[in-house]
């Protein structure tokens, strides 16, 4: 999976925020503390049963439950795999809320990009991200996230140039390196990647994930010695059975990826 974060905790206290403050023209206030006990409550079901916190969502919508109770209702069915819908519940309330809270905006269409990512359409994810952009343009979780969709489609120069914005925002960001590496890795620039690579090992010398892209860029130029050394390296490092040892493994192959959306 490209990317798991599904901030729910997060956007799910924003909402309470919002729906604790006067904003009586948007319906987001509770009448009650019993009413906001109520959405507390069903996010935490949401999030540990959604299959039964669904229904029970959906039926406080239909009595005038408001924004708490879809957005119950949307991380439910997210959290029970219906991607499409709980992407499309986000965006409707970010779009119902206005142009009221363009924070709390943004994050419910950062939720609903990482629906729509998950749904396997990762155009109309990156469409969602841009919009949560065009809102917080200097949170740079939010260029990572769209880097990540157009990665997921396999426009790598797109992917750098939001990997790019992320790094200014959070320089030396050893996530962000090797985001970026594997993006110059998939695009066919090697040398990039090394750079990349290189650069994020500087930082955390154990990082698996920079050491397979140092491998894999090594491998790409020529320079086996280093790649399999890196490659034994991650070995060393993680559980035998991982994911990271199955790639260190195919890299002691001289096996290198095939172009493929970048991991987070």
């Amino acid at each position: 999976m490209l990317l798991a974060r599904l901030e729910t905790l997060r956007v799910a206290a924003l909402l309470v925020l919002a729906v604790a403050a006067p904003a009586s023209s948007q319906g987001l206030s509770f009448e009650s503390p019993d009413q906001l006990k109520r959405y507390t409550d069903c996010m935490q079901m949401a999030r540990s049963e959604p299959l039964k916190a669904l229904p029970i969502a959906e039926r406080w919508q239909a009595v005038g439950g408001g924004l708490g109770a879809r957005h119950c209702a949307a991380v439910a069915m997210y959290e029970a795999g219906r991607y499409g819908q709980a992407a499309g519940q986000f965006e409707s309330i970010a779009h119902d809320m206005g142009q009221e809270r363009p924070g709390l905006r943004a994050e419910l269409l950062v939720q609903a990009g990482q629906a729509f990512l998950e749904a396997g359409l990762a155009d109309r994810a990156a469409d969602a991200q841009s919009r949560a952009l065009a809102l917080k343009p200097q949170d740079p979780e939010l260029w990572i996230d769209r880097g990540l969709s157009y990665a997921a489609m396999q426009a790598w120069p797109r992917a750098i140039s939001d990997f790019d914005h992320a790094l200014a925002l959070r320089p030396d960001d050893v996530e962000i390196l090797v985001l970026r590496a594997a993006a110059w890795r998939n695009a066919g620039n090697a040398g990039k990647a090394l750079e990349d690579a290189g650069r994020a090992l500087k930082i955390a010398p154990d990082h698996s994930e920079a050491l397979l892209e140092r491998g894999y860029a090594s491998l790409a130029l020529g320079d086996q010695r280093q790649a399999t050394n890196d490659f034994n390296t991650v070995l060393r490092l993680v559980p035998a059975n991982s994911t990271a040892a199955k790639r260190a493994q195919s890299g002691l192959r001289g096996e290198i990826p095939a172009a493929s959306a970048a991991k987070r």
